[in-house]
């Protein structure tokens, strides 16, 4: 079974499938490795940790090789050195924190005039991280509204049966429903069981960008809905999204958000509501089991759907992003899309932020979840992501794979997907 589920997921990674932002990094000429020197790379506020770096080429440590390196709290490196020779090829960087967070080792090291990193981060007390935003009163009041005014809009389905994308087992069809008022519409694939009966259903949501869908399967027993969130078909030739993104929507995180009324994202967070209502419309589904999954933008939007929906059963976000924005404007790491990092923020920003900070939505998730990412994540900040995941009060599971970055192993997805079939009852 395990074989089989590494398999799809190769097929998923070159078929350009958007749930997994990434593959793992290819091999390089030269390889720089940072080993901390504990191995689950977990720490104690105070405790020391000693960094080896060794520079390889031809599986061989390579003598005399220039360095850069730098050390301290991501994003806000604390010792920085230019111009290190290694005579043997490695070396050793010792380094501390003393509140929780992460540490983070970036080396980068020079041959043939290419630049060649490796980095390592060490975590110091993750699960006492606690959020920098705010969680705004009428929180509740706000989103409750929304959806309700956004429900008097009727979804209106459309279908396209898609033919070539059929198999013996499944049928697949672009659909499409009104979101939050009438001809704004989500755009989705969605893929069904032909044979009759009910079934459980899994919404995927979708990482950042805009491009074309092909349909997330699960199984010949599993409803699945891949969504968009722009308001566009998911099947058109990828050169229009290409044009859309240096475009229309160049910057769509970034739309009107000092506005919790017009900010980008509130059709986005509504269209997820309205895709588990689509969901629950199908004479298909079993009327009770659905999960939310995702990665990146796509693991933000699971704990967004989930903390607003009450119906959703089971969540397995993968390196979620939208986790507290204001972490920046406490000195320290924040979560993409890094609205403060290097801007300050405008008049209302932060507090129409805080109705969009996916640690507020996670604070309200009732729902059991997998989650799981890396230490060396550059994306989306370990720090920002236990911001969040350490208010879940929600039973919850939590697995770590320390020198993953914005990608994922294959047996990552493959854990995350038995997972979710076992949530269905497959």
């Amino acid at each position: 079974m395990k074989k089989n589920l590494l398999f799809l997921c190769s097929l998923w990674f070159m078929t350009g499938t958007a749930w997994y932002a990434q593959a793992q990094p290819v091999q390089r000429l030269v390889e720089v490795v940072v080993s901390p020197d504990h191995a689950d790379w977990r720490y104690k506020s105070g405790e020391e940790v000693t960094f080896s770096v060794q520079v390889y080429q031809f599986k061989n440590l390579l003598k005399n090789v220039t360095i850069d390196y730098e050390l301290g709290p991501e994003f806000f490196p604390t010792t920085e050195k230019k111009g290190v020779v290694l005579k043997d090829g490695k070396i050793t960087l010792k380094a501390t924190m003393k509140e929780p967070g992460f540490l983070r080792c970036r080396v980068t090291a020079k041959v043939g005039g290419n630049d060649y990193a490796g980095m390592a981060t060490a975590a110091y007390d993750e699960t006492k991280i606690q959020p920098a935003t705010a969680d705004p009163p009428d929180f509740d009041m706000f989103w409750a509204d929304a959806i309700e005014e956004a429900r008097k809009t009727p979804l209106n389905a459309q279908f396209t049966l898609l033919s070539e994308k059929c198999t013996s087992t499944q049928n697949v069809y672009e659909v499409s429903f009104q979101n939050e008022r009438p001809n704004s519409r989500i755009y989705a694939i969605l893929i069904v069981p032909k044979k009759p009966g009910k079934y459980p259903a899994i919404l995927q949501v979708p990482g950042a960008g805009i491009t074309r869908y092909n349909g997330m399967s699960y199984g010949d027993n599993i409803i699945s809905l891949q969504m968009g969130i722009h308001g566009i078909p998911v099947t058109l030739p990828q050169e229009v999204y290409r044009d859309l993104s240096g475009a229309a929507l160049r910057g769509y995180t970034r739309i009107n958000k000092n506005d919790k009324n017009a900010y980008y994202y509130k059709r986005v967070y509504l269209g997820c509501i309205r895709a588990i209502d689509f969901i629950y419309s199908l004479p298909e589904f079993d009327g009770q089991t659905v999960g939310v999954a995702g990665s990146s933008q796509g693991g933000g939007l699971s704990i967004v759907t989930a903390g607003l929906d009450a119906r959703i059963r089971f969540l397995a976000p993968r390196c979620p992003a939208l986790c507290d924005y204001a972490g920046y404007l406490k000195g320290r790491a924040g979560g993409w899309p890094h609205y403060f990092q290097t801007d300050k923020p405008a008049p209302g920003e932060v507090e129409t932020l805080a109705y969009f900070d996916v640690v507020n939505f996670a604070r309200r998730v009732k729902a059991p979840g997998l989650y799981y990412w890396g230490f060396n994540d550059t994306t989306c900040p370990p720090t920002s992501m236990y911001a969040a995941y350490n208010v879940i009060q929600a039973p919850k599971e939590l697995k770590i794979f320390p020198d993953a970055g914005h990608w994922t192993y294959p047996e990552q997805n493959v854990l995350s997907i038995e997972w979710l079939r076992k949530q269905c009852g497959k």
